[in-house]
């Protein structure tokens, strides 16, 4: 196996990512991790610190491929409440059908874990929480401006409802449940806000 020295940090965490995703802290092992990466239990150890460490930067890893660029997007999109309603379809599809379909999301399952205790992960969750938030209520902001919401919308607590939906979402895929029941819960969540002349957007199902 490789050393220290002889292998690429970013490539073991992109494997490492694979079996905390779908595994969680608690249940995964070194020898997990060792065969994974195909990198020593020494030479991870001497890089990450521990297999808490590996785990911290694993997840670090997994927000800034999957989390960051997704609500940068939501953030920027010009679409209004579309934007929302095509994040959320985007979410769905991922959770529950392909590759990775089951595993939920790394980061709504480190929230319900005991990884979440650990002053530094929990910094990482709060710091995730705040970026999918303050997307919402961009997005929000922009639909406002389109005419697409309620007058009397409260754009903070609507970003707050709409990011807590997207943990519920993450959950409920996980255990199991099924495309369209989510997609349901997603137009439900989102017709209060609409304005009665926005027309209402269908996304692919």
């Amino acid at each position: 196996m490789p050393d220290i020295k002889h292998f690429n940090p970013d490539l073991v965490l992109d494997d490492a990512i694979q079996v905390f995703w779908r595994h969680g802290l608690p249940t995964t092992g070194i020898q997990a991790l060792v065969t994974a990466t195909g990198v020593s239990r020494s030479s991870l150890y001497a890089t990450f610190g521990n297999k808490d460490g590996l785990y911290a930067a694993a997840l670090g890893r997994y927000i800034a491929q999957h989390s960051t660029p997704a609500f940068a997007h939501l953030s920027q999109a010009s679409s209004g409440l579309t934007s929302i309603e095509e994040f959320f379809a985007g979410l769905i599809e991922v959770r529950c059908s392909g590759p990775v379909a089951g595993w939920g999301c790394m980061v709504t399952n480190a929230y319900a874990g005991p990884e979440c205790d650990d002053t530094g992960i929990r910094t990482l969750l709060e710091d995730h929480h705040q970026m999918l938030q303050s997307a919402m209520r961009a997005a929000l902001a922009n639909a406002a401006e389109l005419g697409h919401l309620q007058p009397s919308c409260d754009l903070d607590a609507s970003a707050a409802v709409l990011a807590t939906l997207a943990y519920g979402v993450n959950l409920r895929s996980r255990a199991g449940a099924e495309a369209q029941a989510l997609t349901d819960t997603v137009t439900a969540a989102l017709a209060p806000l609409r304005a009665p002349h926005s027309p209402q957007e269908h996304p692919p199902q």
